[in-house]
């Protein structure tokens, strides 16, 4: 059997995101296992895949005129074919667009009858010879940002709401583009200066990151291919999610909560603050989340985080009151922050899925009050940058938790540069994806009177 081509290949993989909601990053990974794909075609394979999910309704309004007005519906699978061939025609410099148009048709004879497949060459022969349509067509404001970012109307109506017309649109042109590869050095097996030199051996490019003192940005070359991500010296990991661990900023011989872990970014990252002195007890739901923590933490070879497998709302049944010296929340919401490195969450989300994750948010924040001791530290921290699962959250937690009050001291454990663009309000930073080209973060510390 000849083996699939890499448009089929992304064909298949962007289907199973439209059908089944499947998250692309996941599906994405299992896919080049299965395929045991040349590492040239992995990053052609996820620069269509990611491309198209991320420009989606950008190209249906570029192809809406070529589609003859009396093809009702088109299948899923020509959409999807003609979607991620004009994705590569406009994007895309590589391939010469010839050679786009004669893969689709044929992959449309093969999937298809002769109809489909001259329907597929037309409609791209056509957008070879014609200009694009315009935005300007489009009179509302809203729509046409909606439009010509990609991104659902109800989610640019929400973030112009909460942010005001520009600055949404900074976010929604941000989230258009290929995420940065960060690392985080583990100081206890280097410094950041050794972490560099061993990479630069090992033919890695690397500057130093902005906005934590342990990161590194990748600029060129596969970090996950190097001796030093095996021996544990880096892991990945996004520098405003980095912050996290420094808002906490446990001591030695601390005992800390993780109460939403997987898959141990920050529990290890806690781990290195503390010199791996102290204990990390690192929760999650399911069994298979907890191995990752623990894998991980074998990799960076840290003996002080304990993976549990744990309902973090019923953490209170298995551990006494005022068990932990902090306790971090790094709750499950929206991910609205994370739209660069997952494309399919704007398709996905919805408002009921933000009103459903604000239970679990405050449910877990509630069970977890107890665990803390007098004097501890509790921080909030969220990958989402919608205001009604952060700022409204820790409202919401404070007017109900009279115990507990704003640490102000958190900018004080944050490197003070940040504020000349990102936003610190009493105890919390908001982190948006077009502040320094990272993930859209929040963070909030609390103490426990």
């Amino acid at each position: 059997m000849k083996q699939k081509t890499i448009r089929d290949v992304a064909l298949d993989v962007l289907l199973q995101i439209e059908k089944n909601q499947a998250y692309s990053n996941l599906l994405l990974n299992q896919t080049v296992k299965k395929a045991n794909l040349d590492q040239r075609d992995v990053g052609l394979l996820t620069e269509i895949v990611y491309g198209t999910v991320q420009r989606r309704d950008t190209l249906d309004f570029y192809l809406e005129p070529f589609i003859k007005k009396g093809v009702k519906k088109l299948d899923d699978w020509v959409r999807v074919l003609l979607r991620l061939s004009l994705y590569q025609m406009i994007y895309l410099d590589r391939v010469p667009d010839r050679a786009i148009v004669h893969e689709a048709v044929t992959i449309a004879k093969r999937r298809g009858h002769q109809g489909i497949s001259g329907m597929v060459n037309g409609v791209l022969r056509n957008v070879r010879r014609q200009e694009l349509r315009s935005f300007d067509e489009i009179k509302d404001d809203l729509t046409r940002l909606a439009i010509e970012t990609s991104h659902p109307l109800w989610l640019v109506k929400r973030l112009v709401a909460q942010y005001g017309f520009e600055e949404a649109r900074q976010m929604c042109l941000t989230n258009l583009e290929p995420p940065q590869v960060t690392v985080r050095v583990n100081k206890t097996k280097a410094s950041v200066d050794e972490a560099i030199e061993l990479l630069r051996q090992e033919g890695i490019g690397t500057i130093r990151g902005y906005l934590s003192n342990d990161a590194l940005i990748i600029e060129k070359g596969n970090v996950t291919h190097t001796e030093a991500f095996k021996n544990g010296v880096i892991t990945i990991q996004d520098e405003s999610s980095m912050l996290v661990a420094r808002a906490l900023a446990p001591d030695e011989e601390m005992h800390v909560l993780d109460c939403c872990a997987a898959p141990g970014g920050k529990s290890t990252h806690l781990a290195e603050q503390m010199n791996d002195q102290g204990r990390v007890t690192a929760l999650d739901l399911h069994d298979h989340k907890v191995k990752l923590i623990q894998q991980l933490s074998e990799r960076l070879q840290l003996k002080s985080v304990e993976g549990k497998t744990m309902d973090a709302r019923l953490a209170k049944d298995s551990f006494e009151e005022a068990t932990f010296d902090a306790i971090l929340v790094d709750a499950p919401c929206s991910g609205l922050g994370v739209i660069r490195r997952k494309p399919d969450i704007k398709w996905t989300k919805s408002l009921k899925d933000i009103e459903a994750i604000q239970n679990i948010q405050k449910e877990i924040l509630t069970a977890v009050v107890p665990l803390l001791k007098p004097g501890g530290r509790l921080v909030y921290s969220t990958c989402t940058i919608d205001r009604t699962e952060n700022e409204e959250m820790v409202q919401w937690f404070l007017e109900n938790h009279n115990d507990f009050q704003l640490d102000l001291s958190l900018s004080e454990r944050l490197p003070q540069h940040i504020s000349e663009k990102a936003k610190f309000e009493e105890g919390s930073l908001t982190i948006l994806p077009h502040h320094f080209n990272t993930d859209g973060f929040f963070i909030t510390a609390m103490i426990k009177r």
